[in-house]
């Protein structure tokens, strides 16, 4: 079997729709959760902490409804927890920008876009739910109008039943 390069950093690789989700542990709990892109195959969890985040994992990509219960490593600053806690209030369907969350945290926009860039729990902290204005705006860091980041939001979107016309600019084409 070929392996791809980076494979063994995860305890656990999920398949998704888009890809792959890969898990990292430490000490019994979370590490981080990674977007992979299709080229990664699922690798069987290699702990009981990755076994119970593949679980979840699986289960989110089945059902949106599904909430997160996992044992995390504690991660990100005081701000970014601030706005990782104003991200997981925002309901599942729903979107809100940069500034919007930026106005509720007394903040700016871009200091919200690193913190969202930051996550280390992306669908426990559901980052994808965050906007730019005029936009998908970045994702994971990364802002290729097209790419492999991009297209996991939109399917992330997509999967949690947002529509383009719930979308603040009102733009189609972000599903095409």
């Amino acid at each position: 079997m070929n392996i791809p390069q980076g494979s063994e950093l995860f305890s656990a690789i999920v398949a998704a729709p888009f890809g792959a989700i890969g898990i990292r542990t430490e000490q019994d709990l979370v590490r981080e959760l990674v977007y992979l892109p299709p080229h990664y195959q699922e690798k069987a969890p290699q702990d009981a902490v990755a076994e119970q985040a593949a679980t979840q994992v699986a289960r989110y990509l089945q059902d949106a409804d599904f909430r997160f219960d996992l044992p995390r490593l504690e991660a990100g600053s005081v701000f970014q927890r601030r706005v990782w806690d104003a991200i997981n209030a925002i309901p599942r369907g729903s979107v809100r920008t940069y500034g919007q969350i930026a106005k509720l945290l007394e903040s700016h926009p871009r200091a919200v876009g690193q913190a969202c860039g930051a996550n280390w729990f992306p669908l426990v902290i559901p980052c994808h739910r965050v906007t730019a204005a005029g936009g998908l705006g970045g994702f994971a860091s990364h802002d290729d109008e097209h790419g492999f980041h991009l297209g996991v939001k939109r399917w992330l979107l997509r999967h949690e039943g947002a529509l383009a016309t719930d979308m603040p600019w009102q733009q189609q084409a972000i599903f095409p």
